[in-house]
């Protein structure tokens, strides 16, 4: 396993090293280039000539009609040139050639007084081109492993056709450090490619690294899975990261199997408890009908014939309003299966309205639906119908004449949390979800504040002629698809959401 931080502490290093032995090589190369070596020995000679000049001219009472001396020329040639290291030079006249000659700083085993034989052809023509155009002359022949630095300058004269020279070398070690140069430079750039190369590989390794947990993730969000466990990289800084993610999913799914255990408790605590209550209520409600039967039955044993019709009549409504009862109790204690398929929205929710279009005219009540519906959606449509039925059946019966009950559907983000009993809703994702929202407005007096607590729960009503099961199975419905429905009050009127997971066709 490697890290990648110290691959990059140890590359930034050695980058570092490399611009060190840079910075030193070229200033070492620059000290002994060529160039720099050539540039100072042309001003060494060129110095000296003028020099050379100077004392020459100081030296002489009439320049005009005063011959060359021999003798004062060689001095003056030995005190300048004593002060140029490797400086050699001579005083040339046109059509006697060279009247002198020094080399004082001459590194031989005795005094060179000799002319450089080699170079004479280049002396004598610089001192030509001096005492001709009357200005310094100088030239550099360079060599494979030296290069030649030539000064002439005119001397006053009574025919100004006197000059000095002067000369010195450029030895191969200054030109032999070009090619140190190049063998440095190339060494450095080798050495620079190759650690962008490495830089890039380590780069590109972690990146791909990341590229698969990252479609690891997006493959897990797109299945609407559970967190996915990811694999190790090899790379112990994504790897922490790893370890990190996995083991915050293996206490996410224990997190969220201890929630839907408590949540399945709490339903079932739910259920027995409105199961209390149920059979409280239904005690009550068969009770009456009972009641009435008997008292009908029994006046109708003792009344003469024709007046044992209307007491059959009222006993077989009685029959009627229990076996309503009967069946909605059957609808709300029996589990709901759920058999979800593509709606339509705008189709179904005319028929819900077309359902109680009878009832909304004869209470002069007026249903609309409210435009901005999702095209289609997901669920159970026979089940989900009766929910709806029931809302719509309500806000009609509580509206009074002139008022309005609207129905409308929408898509919302899911804000609440999931309900309970319902562990299909405990995703990874449930920050992201979505809930398709149906509601009942109505304009009607509204709630009152001491039904609202049970409003959900069986025979819970404030009607004489209700039963109280219509919201209890609205809310099983509700449950059964994962979702819920709650009431809003509103001035004038109530508001019925019923949330359901969204699910597009």
């Amino acid at each position: 396993m490697h890290s990648l931080r110290g691959q990059l502490v140890f590359f930034w290093a050695l980058l570092f090293g490399a611009c060190l032995a840079l910075a030193g090589m070229m200033f070492t190369l620059y000290q002994g280039s060529a160039g720099a070596q050539i540039a100072a020995a042309r001003s060494a000679t060129e110095m000296s000539c003028q020099n050379i000049t100077t004392r020459y001219a100081k030296s002489l009472t009439s320049p005009s009609t005063q011959a060359p001396r021999i003798d004062l020329l060689q001095v003056l040639l030995q005190l300048v040139l004593i002060e140029a290291p490797q400086v050699e030079g001579g005083v040339w006249q046109t059509g006697k050639g060279h009247l002198a000659y020094a080399y004082p700083t001459y590194e031989g085993s005795g005094v060179k007084r000799d002319l450089p034989e080699a170079e004479q052809p280049l002396i004598t023509e610089m001192a030509e081109r001096a005492v001709r155009t009357r200005e310094t002359q100088t030239d550099v022949v360079r060599g494979s492993r030296e290069a030649l630095i030539v000064t002439a300058c005119p001397l006053p004269a009574a025919n100004d056709d006197l000059s000095a020279w002067t000369m010195t070398r450029s030895h191969g070690g200054a030109l032999a450090a070009q090619d140190s140069l190049r063998a440095g430079l190339a060494g450095l750039l080798v050495l620079v490619v190759v650690s962008g190369l490495w830089l890039g590989a380590i780069l590109l390794r972690g990146l791909r690294h990341v590229q698969r947990l990252e479609a690891r993730l997006v493959q897990a969000h797109a299945d609407g899975g559970a967190m996915p466990e990811l694999t190790r990289t090899g790379v112990s800084e994504l790897d922490r990261i790893v370890d990190s993610f996995n083991h915050y999913r293996l206490r996410f799914d224990e997190a969220r199997a201890h929630l839907r255990a408590a949540a399945q408790q709490r339903h079932r605590d739910q259920r027995l408890a409105a199961l209390g209550r149920m059979t409280a209520g239904i005690a009550h409600e068969i009770r009456n009908p009972i009641a009435t039967m008997r008292l009908k039955a029994e006046n109708a044993l003792h009344a003469a014939p024709e007046r044992q019709g209307p007491a059959l009549q009222a006993i077989v409504g009685q029959i009627d309003r229990l076996d309503g009862l009967v069946q909605s109790l059957l609808a709300l204690v029996q589990p709901i299966t759920l058999a979800t398929d593509v709606v339509v929205m705008e189709r179904w929710l005319a028929e819900r309205v077309a359902g109680v279009a009878a009832r909304a005219k004869a209470s002069q009540v007026q249903v609309t639906v409210v435009p901005g519906a999702p095209a289609t959606a997901v669920f159970d449509p026979v089940h989900l119908a009766r929910a709806v039925d029931n809302l719509l059946d309500n806000a009609v019966r509580h509206t009074p004449a002139g008022g309005t009950v609207r129905l409308s559907a929408h898509v919302a983000p899911r804000l609440a949390a999931p309900s309970a009993g319902q562990p299909s809703l405990l995703s990874s994702h449930a920050s992201e979800a979505r809930t398709l929202v149906i509601r009942v407005d109505d304009t009607g007096p509204g709630i009152p504040e001491s039904l609202q607590p049970s409003l959900f729960e069986p025979f819970a009503t404030g009607r004489a002629d209700g039963t109280g099961l219509g919201l209890a199975l609205t809310r099983e419905v509700a449950l059964a698809h994962g979702g819920d429905v709650h009431h809003v009050p509103l001035d004038p009127g109530a508001r019925f959401d019923l949330e359901i997971p969204w699910r597009a066709s």
